[in-house]
């Protein structure tokens, strides 16, 4: 598959070498990093709380309109191979039956193009969407209908009776498809391979070593909202309610598809209820606009909680190998890190499980590396902190494992081996705390009362401890760009094709403009997930804060340098420029001398306007060429082990962050505990059975896959040390995904600890203890 040039990696790279190493014009850090009492940082709830809890928030497929006709899929039961009769009779006269479609009447469709072979391109695939006999593996979908009723369209779909011939040389076990060979993988247009010096003579030559294999396995997306979408074609334009996190790009996406001008399809997602990297486009948008178009009828469509595993990719398996040696000191003289992971033909999502080593210690060599297989298996695709989350389980496993090995405390190791510089592109830190953070929290965590391992005990119980270190890179991907209108009643609305998924974006954001301009929280309005507003923000990659924030920046100059055009002479600002200016009390104000003052409205008076508007792109994210930029966290766990049943249960944890300037202290917060919840799942519990003899998921309920509920979860504790990076918007980084990584790491340390029993293969179950 062709992999886009100008991914962000390469725009960087082309840029010129005398670039500026800020987003704030003149190289200075935003204004809003120095505010200490004010909006930024304050545990503000999310505004849209009461509109989710009292049910005014509409999500997608809770969009009313007239003529309404329900979807429901037939998904294929062979890994490869072809449709050989199909018969769709029955279902065709079932009761409300409005429309059959499969291969044979459907649409004429271009292929679907996927992730990151275009700018806007997000599809999960690259696939023609049933437009042949052809299947591609176990769960794609061979037929839809539209009925009067879900429960309707779900029946006739039973009664659909597909015959397959299956190919002879389908692949569906990790084994077969690495006995066909290997490919270099590669992720955001890099390759995932990297070499310094001879690592593997220095690991030999090392005195304390070790080389350990960990796996981690497939796991499937469940966020509690399913994937849906509501939709119709009002004559040529496709209207689109859907669950998704990138609205331009999907409106891209499927104007493509059907060969229309992206104008023509307008998508909006005021809220989603969990994505993690899955809410992009699938099958099930282009089928459903077709069968829209087919029987000139809205649509909905609602995936099953089955129909997310069989449709929807996930996390694909890893096979990992951890190298590392070390002087007596502990200081790092081999940092090995090489490995396999699974994908499919059909796309190119590797699992980057090398990226954390790139950056997190120092060492004297570098041997880092991912080989890809493929396997004929729903696409792979994003799932949060992809490579971080499963790459710092075998990392920071290794760790613990050279600490025991060499007799030295964890934490201390970790420390030993503090960079003073990026280890291997060697450009500055733009701010890192980490060593702050692994001291605060050890002490807050009592660190010192850990006991060497298999020695504590509180009756049937074994108790012991272990740490991790998470990390995750600072991304700004272009193309984000927003508008303001500022009114005479000092009220301002913000509009940027952004995205609500839970984490508290509107809010954090209100916070922040509210505070650039002067103004209350009340007196913003900030307009989001609507393809047709500025901007093609992603939400995905922990970036979504800082290209918003950059891009509010840009207009924001715009606005203040048109609204000291309108001083004149007689306005105590006249003679200022745009940089010397910032909002206060719903004005302008010099930053020097806060007396020279004039509020918004006798600034837009002057001009005769009840208004203005302006709008800017952010620009291209420079400060990621001259600085090496990530949110770190330094995480320690607490479990107890039954010496009779070997249950696990994690009864205390605590993350320290390293993340730059909260925004919101109360959402910030709460998703780094939701990224521990989520890494607690990881480790203990998470894992797609994958059937070898047919590539069909086993347990596509949640019910069979199991993940973290009330009575799993112990009290965390969370701590950060809120140090702004100064060439950041807003001083803030990523707090999305940073949560997750490193926490299976810190749950097999501290099981190590308190048994001396070492898992390497996740997840961490009964049989893996008592075996």
């Amino acid at each position: 598959m062709p992999i886009l040039k100008d991914t962000m990696q390469a725009v960087m790279k082309k840029a010129i070498a005398l670039a500026p190493d800020s987003f704030i014009p003149g190289g200075k850090p935003d204004p809003l990093i120095n505010h200490k009492h004010g909006l930024i940082g304050a545990p503000v709830s999310r505004i849209d709380g009461p509109l989710k809890v009292s049910g005014q928030a509409s999500f997608a497929a809770e969009f009313p309109m007239d003529g309404m006709t329900y979807a429901a899929l037939k998904y294929s039961s062979i890994p490869r191979g072809r449709i050989v009769s199909m018969d769709t009779a029955a279902a065709e006269t079932a009761p409300g039956v409005v429309l059959v479609m499969t291969y044979e009447n459907a649409p004429r469709l271009k292929p679907m193009p996927a992730f990151m072979t275009q700018p806007k391109a997000i599809g999960g695939d690259d696939l023609p969407v049933m437009q042949d006999d052809q299947v591609h593996w176990n769960g794609q979908p061979v037929a839809l209908v539209l009925a009067e009723t879900q429960e309707q369209a779900d029946y006739a779909t039973s009664v659909i009776h597909v015959t397959y011939e299956q190919s002879r040389d389908a692949v569906t076990s990790l084994d077969a498809a690495k006995a066909r060979g290997s490919e270099p993988g590669v992720f955001l247009g890099e390759p995932l391979k990297l070499e310094i010096n001879d690592a593997l003579a220095m690991l030999a030559a090392a005195p304390y070593k070790i080389d350990v294999r960990y796996t981690t396995p497939r796991h499937n997306h469940n966020p509690i909202e399913l994937h849906a979408a509501t939709l119709a074609w009002e004559g040529d334009t496709l209207r689109i309610h859907d669950a998704v996190q990138a609205v331009a790009h999907e409106a891209w996406t499927i104007a493509h598809v059907f060969g229309i001008d992206e104008k023509n399809v307008r998508v909006t997602s005021p809220y989603v209820g969990g994505g993690f990297g899955s809410k992009t486009v699938w099958q099930h948008q282009i089928l459903a606009a077709a069968g829209a178009k087919l029987a000139q009828r809205p649509v909905r469509i609602m995936l099953s909680r089955e129909g997310v595993y069989r449709l929807v990719g996930g996390r694909t398996f890893t096979e990992q190998r951890v190298a590392l040696g070390a002087q007596a000191d502990g200081t790092l003289d081999a940092l090995i890190h090489t490995g396999t992971v699974a994908m499919t033909p059909h796309n190119n999502m590797p699992e980057p499980f090398i990226l954390p080593a790139k950056s997190v210690y120092a060492s004297r060599s570098f041997l880092l590396d991912v080989e890809t297989v493929n396997m004929n298996m729903t696409a792979n695709t994003f799932m949060r902190a992809p490579g971080e989350a499963v790459g710092t389980f075998g990392l920071e496993s290794g760790i613990d494992e050279l600490a025991h090995a060499m007799g030295m405390d964890p934490v201390e190791l970790r420390i030993a081996n503090e960079p003073e510089k990026d280890p291997t592109t060697g450009l500055p830190f733009s701010q890192r705390g980490i060593v702050e953070a692994w001291k605060a929290g050890r002490e807050r965590f009592g660190w010192a009362a850990r006991g060497k391992a298999g020695t504590r005990r509180e009756g049937d119980w074994l108790v012991g401890m272990g740490c991790a270190t998470g990390t995750y890179p600072y991304y700004r991907m272009p193309g984000g760009a927003a508008k303001i209108t500022l009114t005479d009643k000092s009220r301002a609305t913000v509009s940027i094709a952004a995205h609500e998924m839970g984490m508290g974006t509107s809010t954090a954001q209100t916070q922040v403009i509210a505070e650039r301009l002067g103004l209350t929280m009340a007196d913003i309005d900030f307009e989001y997930a609507d393809s047709t507003l500025p901007g093609m923000v992603l939400a995905g990659g922990s970036q979504q804060t800082a290209a918003i924030g950059a891009a509010v920046i840009a207009a924001h100059h715009n606005l203040v340098r048109k609204l000291l055009q309108f001083a004149g002479n007689r306005s105590p600002l006249s003679g200022l420029l745009w940089d010397e200016v910032g909002g206060r009390d719903g004005g302008l104000c010099a930053l020097e001398d806060e007396s020279r003052f004039e509020s918004y409205a006798a600034l837009l008076a002057r001009a005769r306007l009840a208004e203005v508007s302006v709008e800017a792109e952010a620009p291209t994210p420079f400060e990621l060429q001259h600085w090496s930029i990530h949110s770190h966290s330094a995480l320690f766990c607490e479990v107890k082990v039954n010496v009779v049943t070997g249950e696990i249960r994690v009864s205390r944890f605590l993350g320290s962050f390293d993340c730059g300037r909260i925004i919101n202290a109360k959402t910030a917060a709460s998703q780094f505990r939701g990224g521990i919840i989520m890494g607690l799942g990881l480790a203990l519990m998470e894992e797609t059975q994958f059937d070898e003899r047919t590539g069909r998921v086993m347990n596509p309920s949640l019910a069979d896959y199991h993940v973290p509920v009330h009575l799993d979860v112990p009290k965390i504790d969370i701590i950060w040390n809120d140090e702004a990076d100064p060439h950041t918007p807003m001083g803030a980084r990523g707090v999305g995904e940073i949560g997750i990584t490193g926490v299976g790491a810190a749950v097999a340390n501290a099981v190590f600890n308190a048994t001396g029993k070492r898992i390497r293969d996740l997840p961490i179950t009964l049989d893996k203890m008592l075996g």
